[in-house]
């Protein structure tokens, strides 16, 4: 067999209200459309179209032009679609049928997608010229190479973002706790709230959805400084947070730490996606996800970070969206998007970012 490139790409998050889906237009599609273009198949890993934040046919329109790009520069070849949580609608007909069936939920199951297939049909129609795939939770890249988008990580997420708040009280809710051991229970948790979501992004006004999509920023944003005097830091980091935490944690939604900082996102992130990585993939050499938009391993990072117990390698595919709450050094951040992850058919994967030379992305 012929060798086989796979190029890697997560959370363009295209259609946001913010407008910091870098890779909606201008130099920075091009950009990606080039990084991606030479490969052999393309995975989508979750959070590609911002299904949240605008009715759905509206979000699919504003990332139409990106998609019939990508269409075009890989014509003859395949491209998976493996849905997030801010894109879950895509895996929705075929999930409806897996619960239809009593069958549950695989960890590895992929689907062709034709036109007419739900939202996912969408893509299709634009993407003539591909052999278009839906895989859900995750597929397997490789022999003992495993991708998923990541968000079922938010159910065992120590640092109290509103998704994992959210997760922990639907835990709470459906009984079955925070101590998932297949798919089908994550999903069975998580589910409903992404239906949750997407539904609201049909009936309220954008001014509402974009407050409620920067909650988690600005608090991130004050928590951390940039600008804010160091009175309200103190304030809200050690008086403000820690006791809203404390009550979470009181009330059996922890357990939650009240530390908000870049590297215990990176750590609380990295441990969460270890058990997400022993349920969907055990034994796996590699397990490849996004999400949480930082990338890794960076050069600098330690190793035995992104390295589960049972000797699981993870990597992250970063993003494609431009926060300034975490962008606090420029290009240098590690926050920085324009990831993507290339895997070869022998060795382990590799990050590259194409946007690092780009000082000013459009904003």
């Amino acid at each position: 067999m012929p060798p086989m490139r796979t190029a890697v790409i997560s959370d363009l998050h295209l259609g946001g209200l913010a407008g910091h889906d870098v890779a909606r237009e201008g130099a920075e599609r091009d950009a990606l459309v080039a990084a991606v273009s030479d490969a052999d198949r393309l995975v989508l890993l979750g959070d590609v179209v911002e299904l949240r934040e605008r009715p759905l046919a509206d979000s699919l329109e504003v990332a139409r032009p990106v998609i019939e790009q990508l269409g075009r520069a890989l014509a003859g070849r395949s491209v998976v679609l493996v849905p997030g949580n801010h894109d879950h609608a895509f895996a929705e007909p075929w999930l409806a049928g897996l619960r239809l069936d009593a069958r549950g939920l695989p960890t590895e199951t992929e689907w062709p997608v034709g036109p007419g297939d739900g939202a996912a049909g969408r893509l299709a129609e634009w993407m003539p010229d591909v052999e278009l795939s839906l895989a859900y939770p995750g597929l397997h890249l490789r022999e003992g190479v495993y991708a998923t988008h990541g968000h079922y990580l938010d159910l065992h997420l120590t640092v109290p973002r509103p998704e994992s708040l959210a997760a922990s009280a639907m835990a709470r809710l459906t009984g079955r706790g925070r101590s998932s051991r297949s798919a089908a229970d994550y999903e069975a948790i998580l589910g409903p709230l992404y239906a949750f979501y997407a539904g609201l992004a049909q009936g309220a006004s954008p001014a509402s959805l974009s407050r409620g999509s920067g909650i988690s920023r600005q608090v991130w944003k004050r928590a951390s400084g940039n600008g804010r005097p160091a009175l309200a830091r103190f304030l809200l980091g050690r008086v403000t947070i820690p006791g809203a935490v404390a009550a979470l944690n009181g009330l059996g939604f922890g357990p939650f730490r009240a530390r908000l900082t870049g590297e215990e996102l990176r750590r609380a992130g990295l441990l969460a996606m270890a058990r997400v990585a022993e349920v969907l993939a055990p034994g796996a050499e590699h397990v490849i996800f996004g999400h949480t938009h930082r990338p890794g391993p960076l050069p600098g990072d330690e190793q035995a970070e992104w390295t589960t117990l049972s000797g699981t390698r993870l990597w992250n595919t970063g993003s494609w969206l431009y926060e300034g709450a975490f962008v606090t050094a420029g290009s240098e951040s590690p926050y920085w998007p324009g990831t993507v992850l290339i895997l070869e058919d022998s060795g382990p994967p590799r990050l590259e970012n194409v946007l690092r030379s780009v000082d000013e992305l459009r904003q």
